[in-house]
């Protein structure tokens, strides 16, 4: 079972962030000037409220599968870097204007280096809790892993807003934010479980 206070204070913090986090990103998809406003606050709460019921309902699973205890944290661990991700990814849109091409390929491994150096601190201290004292070993294992989740991540990414490219009438914004998702949820499998056996391994 999770340590339900520690967690819990954690959890709201990265709740917060994540929040915080998501107004530059919506604030960048164009939304509507009348929407705009609401949207944002609406969103930002809802992912704040989210994120906490997310939490209490894997606590309270994790009494009969205590793998959900990592789970629980990484998922909230990857929330926060992937809304870390896209937050820079658009604050370098919006300051470039570039959405697509070798420069959009540059700007997603930018968003996605800073993320990763986010993720590392927050995993090794609190999903994995790592005792390992070999910290420069572990940070080059780590750098590893998460570099094959880049080539994954931009790759993916690259393929959906290059190869395919936007379709119907969505904006070229929102297809780079669709595909930089996509790409997410792409390398998610990978980080955990490179995370869990190899750098964080007991």
């Amino acid at each position: 079972m999770l340590n339900n206070k520690k967690d819990l204070k954690i959890t709201a913090l990265a709740a917060f962030l994540i929040a915080f986090l998501a107004v530059p990103i919506i604030n960048n998809l164009g939304l509507p000037p009348f929407l705009k406003a609401f949207g944002t606050l609406g969103i930002s709460a809802a992912l704040f409220i989210f994120t906490i019921t997310g939490f209490l309902l894997l606590n309270f699973l994790s009494r009969w599968f205590p793998i959900l205890r990592q789970i629980t944290k990484f998922t909230i661990v990857g929330g926060l870097n992937t809304f870390l991700d896209f937050a820079v990814l658009n604050f370098l849109i919006a300051s470039s204007g570039i959405t697509s091409g070798v420069g959009f390929r540059f700007l997603k491994g930018i968003s996605f280096i800073v993320a990763t150096i986010n993720s590392y601190f927050w995993n090794r201290h609190w999903t994995f809790e790592s005792r390992n004292r070999e910290e420069g070993l572990q940070f080059i294992q780590f750098l590893v892993v998460s570099t094959i989740g880049l080539f994954i991540n931009v790759g993916v990414a690259t393929f959906i807003v290059d190869v395919i490219g936007p379709v119907g009438s969505i904006t070229p914004i929102i297809w780079a934010n669709i595909g930089a998702l996509i790409a997410t949820a792409a390398s998610l499998i990978w980080n955990f479980l490179g995370y869990k056996f190899i750098v964080f391994r007991r």
